[in-house]
C-alpha cells in the first residue's frame, strides 16, 4: 500500500534531527581546553615550553700534588712548598681565593700567604709556589700546612658559593748536635794492668738523644765491660763514658771506641774513634810470702869512730877539768871558814877583839858578833858551851 507523501518527508527529517541532537551531546561531553585549544594562543604554549633542567653537583677543589724540596725541612730552614689544585665540578669556579696556613710550626718566608684566581674551568688545574720556613720550636715529625680555597659558580643561571680546606703534611727534622769529645788516654800503659780511656759527650739539641751504648774493641786487649749502655741523654745534658781495659803485650796496641744511638729524628747512628796506645812492659811485683835476704849493714870505717871518740873527748875532758876547779875552790872557801872561827875564838871577848882585830871590823867584814853570853847569834854551840855541828843544806850556805 503506497504511504501517502507528507509521511514520505517526515521520515528524513526525523533522522537528521537525531543526528544533530547526537552530535550537540558529543560536543556538550568534549573537555573544555580541547573545545577551546585553536582559540587561545597562551594554553598553546603552556603546553609546549620545555621543563627547567635540575641544577648540578657543587663543584669541588681539591689538592692533586704538592712538594717541600728532596729533603725535609730542617728546624729553622727555609724550604717552598708547591702544591697544584683542580676543579672537580661539572662548572666553573670563579672569584677564588686560595689562602696558605702553616699553624705553630711553619711561617712565610716571605711574600703573602693570600692568592686570588678569577676562573677556574671544570677539570683544570692549577700550580702555585710559596716560601716558607720551619720554626725553631717545631718538633721532629711531620706538621700540617692547611691550603683553604673560597670560591663562587653559577649552575642553572643561580649564583652559589663554595669552599674547601686541604691539609698536607711536611716533615721536619731536627739537627744532629750530640756532640762527642775526643778520647782522653792515660799517660802511661803497661802490659797486663788496667787501663781506662774516657770521653765526655753533650747535647746541644732541642729534642733528647735516645739509646746511647759504648763499647770498645781491638786486638790485643781484654775488657770485662766490652759494652756498656747509657740510655736517653737530654736536650742540654751532659756525661762521660769510662772505657776499661787490659793490654795483652807491651807495644803498639791499637783499638776502637765505637757509640751509637738514635738521633731526634729516629735514625740510628754510629761514631767511631779509633785510638793507638803504646803500651810498656809490666813492672815485676815482689810476692808478698817472699822471704827476702837481709841487707847488710852498713860499716863505720875507724877513722869516724876516732873521730867521734875525739868530739866526745874533749867537751867530757872540760867538763871535768870544770868540776874539778868547783870542787877545789869549794874546798878552800870551806878552810877559810874554819880559820876564821878558830881566830874568833883565840880573841878577847872582853875588848870585843878577834886576833887585834875590833868586833866593829868583825861585824862589818860579815861575822856576827858574840852575844853578851860568849855564844854567837845562830853559832853551834849549845847553853853549857860545847860545840855542835850546824848542817847546812850546802856549801853554799856553809859559806854564809
Amino acid at each position: 500500500m503506497e504511504q501517502p507523501a507528507s509521511r514520505r518527508v517526515a521520515t528524513p527529517v526525523a533522522w537528521i534531527a537525531l543526528v544533530a541532537a547526537a552530535l550537540a551531546l558529543a560536543v556538550a561531553l568534549l573537555p573544555a581546553p580541547l573545545a577551546h585549544a585553536d582559540d587561545d594562543p597562551a594554553a598553546d604554549a603552556a603546553t609546549t615550553a620545555p621543563a627547567a633542567p635540575a641544577a648540578g653537583p657543587v663543584p669541588n677543589v681539591i689538592i692533586t700534588n704538592f712538594t717541600y724540596g728532596d729533603a725535609p725541612a730542617a728546624v729553622g730552614g727555609d724550604f717552598t712548598l708547591g702544591y697544584t689544585f683542580q676543579n672537580m665540578g661539572r662548572v666553573a669556579v670563579q672569584n677564588m681565593v686560595v689562602t696558605v696556613d702553616g699553624g705553630d710550626s711553619f711561617s712565610i718566608a716571605g711574600g703573602t700567604n693570600t692568592f686570588y684566581v678569577d676562573w677556574l674551568d671544570a677539570g683544570y688545574s692549577l700550580t702555585q709556589s710559596v716560601p716558607m720556613q720551619a720554626l725553631g720550636s717545631a718538633a721532629s715529625g711531620a706538621h700540617a700546612v692547611t691550603v683553604g680555597f673560597r670560591y663562587e659558580y653559577v649552575d642553572a643561571g643561580v649564583r652559589s658559593s663554595g669552599s674547601s680546606d686541604i691539609r698536607i703534611a711536611v716533615p721536619v727534622v731536627q739537627p744532629d748536635r750530640f756532640q762527642i769529645n775526643d778520647p782522653v788516654l792515660p799517660e802511661s800503659t803497661y802490659a797486663g794492668e788496667e787501663a781506662t780511656v774516657t770521653m765526655a759527650y753533650v747535647n746541644k739539641g732541642k729534642a733528647d738523644i735516645a739509646n746511647v751504648e759504648a763499647s770498645i774493641e781491638g786486638e790485643g786487649i781484654e775488657s770485662a765491660v766490652p759494652s756498656q749502655y747509657l740510655g736517653n741523654v737530654a736536650s742540654g745534658g751532659t756525661g762521660a763514658v769510662g772505657f776499661a781495659f787490659t793490654p795483652l803485650a807491651a807495644g803498639e796496641v791499637n783499638a776502637t771506641l765505637r757509640i751509637s744511638y738514635e738521633d731526634p729524628n729516629g735514625e740510628a747512628k754510629t761514631r767511631d774513634f779509633p785510638i793507638t796506645l803504646n803500651v810498656s812492659e809490666s813492672i815485676p811485683d815482689t810476692d808478698e810470702g817472699m822471704d827476702l835476704e837481709p841487707e847488710p849493714e852498713p860499716t863505720v870505717p875507724l877513722w869516724a869512730w876516732i873521730a867521734g871518740g875525739a868530739a866526745l873527748a874533749v867537751p867530757a875532758v872540760a867538763l871535768a877539768v870544770v868540776l874539778a876547779r868547783r870542787r877545789r875552790a869549794r874546798h878552800a872557801a870551806r878552810q877559810t871558814d874554819d880559820g876564821d872561827w878558830d881566830d874568833w875564838d883565840g880573841g878577847d871577848p872582853e875588848a870585843g877583839t878577834l886576833d887585834g882585830v875590833a868586833a866593829d871590823d868583825a861585824g862589818a867584814s860579815g861575822f856576827p858578833a858574840r852575844s853578851g853570853d860568849g855564844t854567837r847569834p845562830g853559832d853551834g854551840s849549845s847553853a853549857d858551851g860545847e860545840r855542835t855541828q850546824v848542817i847546812a843544806d850546802g856549801d853554799d850556805g856553809m859559806r854564809r
